[in-house]
């Protein structure tokens, strides 16, 4: 695995930050909404715990994405700059990853509580949604 310039990763973390803050909310608006609503069956019980990890899959990696870009800072003290920023980075990486899956199957089953043809709407669209972001991922990193 090539390291990336800390300046690059710095970049990449606090966009990382926004972006899974913005997802964070979401998921857990929709997680909350979904528990006010009740409804009952396998499926809900399914897209409430996909909600769920989505949630706090994007919460962890905001504070992996700040931890490490207050370690790549410049002006960061100089204990902080002999820390390894490895750590922050895997974590901030496997949490957006599952966070990302999470969601995209949570909205896959949301489908199925409504009915069978949006069920199947709502699974090949989050689908599609998973290869395209599986297919910029594999190119871009």
């Amino acid at each position: 695995m090539e390291a990336l310039n800390p300046a690059y990763l710095s970049v990449l973390a606090a966009q990382l930050a926004s972006l899974s803050a913005f997802l964070g909310g979401f998921a857990a608006t929709y997680l909350g909404t979904l528990i006010i609503y009740r409804p009952k069956g396998r499926a809900v019980v399914l897209t409430v715990g996909f909600a769920a990890v989505a949630a706090v899959a994007f919460v962890v990696t905001v504070v992996a994405a700040t931890m490490l870009t207050a370690l790549l800072h410049t002006a960061a003290p100089m204990a902080t700059q002999r820390t390894s920023p490895a750590f922050p980075q895997i974590v901030m990486t496997i949490g957006f990853a599952f966070g990302t899956t999470a969601l995209l199957t949570s909205l896959g089953i949301s489908g199925w509580i409504k009915s069978r043809g949006t069920g199947w709407i709502t699974t090949i669209t989050a689908a599609i949604g998973m290869l395209m972001i599986l297919a910029m991922t594999v190119k871009v990193g």
